[in-house]
């Protein structure tokens, strides 16, 4: 994969705002070289699951609190006019701009804000960032109208990836028209459970295909497909995708994540990059202890750990907040903000 982002930062997806042209202003501040439209959680319409179920059939309820109400007597329709849509899209006979793949003036205020503030900039960024839920967490998350997890509904599974595939198609096209490298991060928080008592059923090989056709989806728009999980998982599984960026809590979670330092390898070899997610989030009193000493002197040992060539390491890493920050205080907030602009900037100076 051509791209090197050396070790330049960006953000995880949220900020504590009420405003987007306020909060696209904050991205363009601390991260003007790979910035991301931002969703603001304190909106229903922008949250986890609620941003990106727009268009599925029988989906209802507000904010996160949805459900598939396949028991409507409509639900057969709904799902027939979303295949009739999704064929029209793939085929080319519907825009992709026109149809329910699109963000709605309601879902995609942010989006479009974004766009708008990043084509008037005087230096453009060498990339633009996206995200969307991902499939797992998507579909571990909703429910049918018998209370079955989505994940057990064939019909729902399906139109979930190919919903999922043709959204994060759909901000790549919208982004590539200001900038050659756009990245779309699958945001996966529920994969920490993969694996466990809860997801008994979900098997490895069906995560996977579900993950890698989102991913493939990405790469077919020519975009650059990235997964983000912020607690450990099984990340001999997530290598196993076509991802071309993992993004993983370093702060917490690195203990886990170099058990697979053979696979590291391996992935680090193909030119793919980690993204490292230094700066604390997860815990207030990690952020609020948190400075620029401590967590150059975490990569540096972190990387040393790793093995690999070090500006092999610093060409290929994203540096990012653990997670969002849309949860935190807006002072919490902008301090991440700020140590993950230091410590991308100390970085780089190693090199």
């Amino acid at each position: 994969m051509p791209f090197k982002p050396h070790a330049l930062p960006t953000l995880i997806g949220s900020l504590p705002i009420y405003d987007h042209q306020e909060a696209t202003g904050i991205i363009l501040e601390y991260m003007p070289e790979i910035p991301l439209w931002v969703q603001l959680p304190v909106y229903p319409e922008e949250r986890l699951l609620s941003q990106f179920a727009e268009g599925l059939p029988g989906i209802t309820g507000q904010g996160d609190d949805l459900f598939f109400d396949t028991s409507s007597p409509g639900f057969d329709q709904e799902l027939i006019a979303f295949y009739e849509q999704y064929l029209g899209v793939t085929e080319g006979a519907i825009p992709i701009d026109d149809s329910v793949f699109a963000f709605s003036e309601k879902t995609g205020r942010g989006f479009s804000i974004f766009l708008d503030s990043v084509a008037r900039t005087k230096t453009r960024p060498i990339a633009l960032k996206g995200q969307i839920t991902g499939p797992f967490t998507m579909l571990s998350s909703l429910k049918d109208s018998s209370g079955r997890l989505a994940y057990f509904n064939p019909q729902l599974r399906d139109a979930m990836v190919k919903a999922l595939s043709l959204k994060a198609r759909y901000q790549v096209e919208k982004m590539k028209n200001i900038v050659q490298d756009v990245i779309v991060f699958l945001d996966e928080p529920a994969l920490s459970g993969f694996g466990s008592s809860a997801f008994v059923g979900i098997t490895r090989e069906d995560t996977v295909n579900d993950l890698s056709e989102v991913a493939e989806a990405v790469h077919d728009a020519g975009g650059i497909a990235g997964i983000h999980v912020c607690a450990n998982t099984d990340w001999s599984m997530i290598i196993d995708t076509p991802v071309d960026i993992i993004s993983f809590d370093a702060f917490s979670y690195f203990d886990r994540l170099i058990l697979f330092r053979e696979q590291l390898a391996g992935f680090l070899a193909e030119g793919r990059i980690l993204a490292w997610g230094l700066v604390p989030t997860l815990k207030e009193k990690d952020l609020r202890d948190a400075d620029i000493s401590m967590l150059i002197q975490k990569w540096e040992k972190q990387t040393t750990l790793l093995g690999h060539d070090p500006e092999t390491i610093r060409s290929q890493a994203i540096i990012t907040p653990s997670c969002g920050t849309g949860l935190l205080s807006l002072e919490l907030s902008r301090k991440a903000l700020e140590l993950t602009r230091e410590l991308s900037r100390m970085i780089r100076k190693q090199s």
